[in-house]
């Protein structure tokens, strides 16, 4: 099978994520369905047991990003971006995301395959469901934290978007600057 050959060559013989050398195998990249070079990573059983059950998840185990990141293979660049992205609540995880960067192709690659969470709702102040795209309004005057300006009360925040970690933010721009507003200070227009 050139292929396996292929990834072991490239990965070194050790994981493509932590550099362990035991229980190898491969991992292809969802939401792809073939295995090949441009869509597949070398795992080792750590690891890929933690991503297919994310509820074992030791996010200590996955510091080893922090060296991997800096791949030059594709394939490992979007396993740690989703990797990050899911784990980007725990502090550290988010300032990797900041300095990994990712062209455009890869980064839709890497979107295409996070799966959304279809049991958290948004939900706003009167308890209404919110949904990517809406318009909402501010119900109280918002301080924005590293900046002079208050969002005052009335403000319209069109075209939200929804943080698929933490159902009680969501995402919008208040007088061009992009900010972060929790559900309880929005109400749905």
């Amino acid at each position: 099978m050139n292929f396996l050959k292929d990834l072991q060559q490239r990965s070194g013989n050790a994981c493509e994520l932590c550099k362990n050398t035991e229980g190898l195998a491969p991992y292809n990249l969802p939401p792809s369905t073939s295995e090949t070079i441009e869509n597949t990573v070398l795992l080792c059983s750590v690891c890929r047991n933690q991503i297919e059950n994310p509820e074992t998840m030791d996010i200590n185990h996955w510091r080893c990003v922090n060296d991997s990141m800096w791949s030059e293979h594709k394939p490992v660049q979007i396993l740690v971006w989703r990797l990050l992205q899911k784990l980007r609540n725990e502090g550290w995880p988010q300032d990797l995301l900041d300095m990994m960067y990712l062209d455009e192709e890869t980064l839709a690659y890497a979107k295409a395959g996070v799966t959304e969470n279809n049991s958290m709702k948004h939900i706003d102040s009167n308890g209404n469901i919110l949904s990517q795209g809406d318009t909402v309004v501010l119900i109280k005057d918002l301080d924005v934290k590293g900046s002079s300006i208050t969002a005052k009360r009335g403000t319209a925040v069109r075209n939200i978007r929804l943080d698929h970690e933490n159902d009680q933010y969501i995402e919008g721009k208040v007088d061009g600057q992009q900010l972060v507003i929790l559900t309880k200070f929005v109400k749905r227009v």
